[in-house]
């Protein structure tokens, strides 16, 4: 408090501060009464600055912080595993005898030769386009009545099928043989010679000028005594 009050006073005389409050302060340091914290410090600053009293320094007592020891884990080594041989195993080879071998070259050579057979016939069949069909045999002989007579091999036709035509005359010399499409045009004729018997035949093709319709086909025969006809159906 003595001090304090030393210092207000020196404060006043030199005129440092504000004077109502160092008065008032001054006033409490005599009276004894309580002096706030702010009004000691501003006395203690006003002191330090220019009284040249040194700031008081508390002493703060030193603690030692201890210091913990790292702690090393322990390092466990892993075990190392043992390595495996691996065993080796050497397969031999089995021996092709000689004779298989003969036997699988005999066999390749035997296809080679199937196929270049396969290719020849296919080539030979695709020369003509023509399917030749079977002629059966006549089975109407001339009669009394009936002394000329035409027919063919089948009822119908397709596009270059081969029609076989015979029939019988009970004349001699020749006969005109004649195939007209449905609409009556001519497609196809012939003259043939008569046999001893009085038989004849021959072939035709179906196609052509005049073929370009399917439809019901007319064949006739004309020995200059009658004329004898038959129908057949053709397909384009």
């Amino acid at each position: 408090m003595d001090s304090l009050l030393d210092d207000v006073k020196a404060l006043l005389e030199k005129d440092f501060g504000d004077d109502r409050i160092l008065k008032q302060i001054r006033r409490a340091c005599e009276n004894n009464e309580v002096i706030s914290n702010f009004e000691r410090n501003y006395v203690k600053k006003l002191a330090e600055k220019h009284l040249g009293r040194k700031p008081e320094t508390p002493n703060v007592e030193k603690t030692e912080i201890p210091v913990e020891k790292p702690v090393v884990p322990d390092v466990v080594i892993p075990e190392t595993p043992s390595i495996q041989k691996t065993q080796t195993i050497h397969k031999t080879q089995p021996k092709i005898s000689s004779s298989s071998s003969k036997n699988k070259l005999m066999i390749g050579i035997g296809v080679v030769a199937l196929v270049v057979i396969i290719a020849a016939a296919v080539s030979l069949g695709g020369i003509s386009n023509v399917t030749p069909k079977t002629v059966p045999p006549i089975v109407n002989t001339p009669t009394g009545t009936e002394s000329l007579m035409i027919q063919t091999d089948f009822s119908s036709y397709n596009n270059k099928d081969i029609i076989s035509i015979n029939g019988i005359s009970d004349t001699t010399g020749s006969v005109n043989l004649s195939i007209e499409n449905q609409k009556g045009e001519l497609v196809w004729t012939e003259q043939l010679s008569l046999k001893s018997d009085g038989r004849y035949s021959t072939l035709a093709i179906a196609g052509g000028p005049g073929w370009e319709s399917s439809g019901t086909y007319t064949i006739k025969v004309d020995n200059g005594a009658e004329t004898k006809s038959s129908t057949f159906s053709f397909t384009t």
